[in-house]
């Protein structure tokens, strides 16, 4: 069933959503004067556009609210303007190996400002082509924080005016922590990911705390640019989610480019001097060890990269018994339903596989099944491939070693590995390692898992995605004519 065509509406602002929450007097307003539509989006990032525009494309008249920049978290202070800064890093990781490629360079200089200007040109023209991209959609902008309603049909009140829809979707993403000043005192003198955006120079000293892909990428990026970093992490390891091949071979890494890695650090507090300049003291303790305090004095840049929370306060979900976790996750069913019949939810504000592709997918997949009659389609969240843009980059698909053992029973389980210096590195005094691993089950050898870290693999992952995706077996990868000379050849020719 393909909906009827709605005719052009148009606004010019564009928007995110937001957190104060509707005036009692907006809360008890009628629904009676509300504008109505076939489908209502709350927030303008990655997932809800995506949803939005496909349901506009099956008929469907509808609306995008968003308070901010178009684009969410991925396009502004996400994805986007983090590979630029990575790309950067990467260019200057290769100026150290010009000289023995035969290149003579002298006196070569970095400014700050010159990427960040060029960075920050593209993402504004990135917000106007989705505003655009709406707009010869026929999908009406709406400024504003969106709040739920007490109407009997769901209703959101927006700027004191009133919105409804057979069908809202809440896409509101999410945003990083920070600890209370209760937990550390003084920690509201770091910034974010989300401020890390904004800094107008290289910092000359850096401490990120943290342990996930957000905090390994920003202090690759910052040491790599020539900023003293310091990475604090709870455990041993970083990426302590992903295969433990990965995880321990990234901390070297981090380790062999610069970063010093503080172990089973945390901070306990953070003080700032009258140059502005930051004192971080910090607890290490080292198992069976008795804790150590010290400190880490003239720090220009303190980056908070502990997590990240849902953009669901100010919502009034509770206005339509909307269920949510501890966290304020919404909590949903295979085909993103809340717990509120034509209440739907997809990406970070459900908290689970926090990626800007996932969102998308999962968004139109639901439009589908709301305005096409579709009424299995869904997104199928497993094995999704995940890059890490670490220094060198990681590429991830399916089941961990461990995952795989816990799930098929170590008999079962079978991994083939390797490790080399990619060839780029031939010449090069400057080396990095290239770790690859197939995790392959039962007799037949499905491949369940393909983990690797090293030059070019956050571009090869995507086709072994496939393959692994597909229910490729390991003689499927055998099978496969190696390109010779690449590091990819190595996956189809594990022994």
């Amino acid at each position: 069933m393909r909906w009827p065509r709605p005719r052009a509406c148009f606004a010019t602002a564009v928007l995110f959503p937001a957190r104060p929450a509707a005036t009692m007097a907006q809360l008890r307003a009628s629904s009676s004067s509300a504008t109505a539509f076939d489908y209502l989006v709350l927030g303008g990032g990655s997932g809800g556009l995506a949803s939005a525009r496909r349901a506009a494309e099956l008929g469907a008249r509808a609306a995008v609210v968003e308070r901010g920049r178009l684009g969410g978290t991925c396009v502004n202070v996400g994805c986007v303007p983090k590979k630029v800064m990575w790309n950067t890093a990467v260019h200057y990781e290769f100026i150290h190996d010009h000289a023995d490629y035969g290149f003579e360079i002298a006196d070569v200089k970095f400014k700050w400002s010159v990427i960040k200007d060029k960075r920050d040109a593209y993402v504004k023209r990135l917000n106007e082509i989705y505003q655009n991209n709406l707009n010869k959609d026929h999908i009406e902008t709406i400024t504003g924080h969106a709040a739920f309603t007490r109407d009997h049909e769901p209703t959101i009140v927006v700027g004191g005016k009133k919105y409804t829809a057979p069908h809202i979707l809440i896409a509101t993403g999410g945003q990083p922590l920070i600890p209370s000043e209760s937990e550390i005192p003084g920690a509201n003198l770091g910034i974010t990911s989300d401020g890390f955006f904004e800094l107008e120079e290289l910092p000359r000293r850096s401490v990120v705390v943290g342990a996930g892909y957000i905090a390994v990428e920003i202090a690759g990026i910052l040491a790599t640019l020539g900023s003293k970093t310091s990475l604090l992490i709870r455990y041993d390891k970083v990426l302590r989610n992903f295969d433990s091949m990965i995880s321990s071979n990234c901390t070297q890494e981090l380790e062999h480019g610069g970063v010093e890695v503080w172990k089973h650090a945390q901070v306990r507090s953070v003080a700032k001097s009258t140059l502005g300049r930051l004192t971080i003291t910090v607890t290490s303790s080292p198992p069976n060890q008795k804790p150590t305090v010290s400190t880490i004095e003239d720090v220009d840049c303190l980056l908070w990269a502990i997590g990240r929370k849902p953009n669901t306060e100010g919502l009034n979900l509770g206005q339509l018994d909307i269920r949510v976790d501890d966290v304020g996750h919404i909590i949903v069913d295979e085909f993103q339903n809340t717990s509120r019949k034509g209440i739907y939810a997809v990406g970070d504000v459900c908290g689970k596989a926090l990626l800007t592709p996932v969102a998308i997918a999962a968004g139109r997949k639901l439009a589908h099944r709301l305005f096409e009659g579709k009424k299995d389609s869904k997104l199928d969240y497993t094995n999704i491939p995940t890059v890490v843009f670490s220094h060198p980059p990681i590429g991830t698909v399916g089941l961990t070693e461990a995952e795989a053992i816990a799930s098929y029973g170590a008999e079962n389980v079978k991994t083939y590995t390797t490790s080399f210096i990619p060839m780029y590195h031939a010449v090069t005094k400057r080396k990095t390692k290239c770790l690859m691993k197939l995790v392959c089950v039962t007799k037949q050898e499905k491949v369940v898992g393909l983990h690797m870290q090293g030059l070019g693999c956050d571009e090869m992952l995507q086709g072994f995605a496939v393959a692994v995706k597909m229910g490729a077996t390991k003689a499927d990868f055998d099978q496969t004519v190696a390109i010779h000379p690449t590091s990819s050849e190595e996956l189809v020719t594990l022994r």
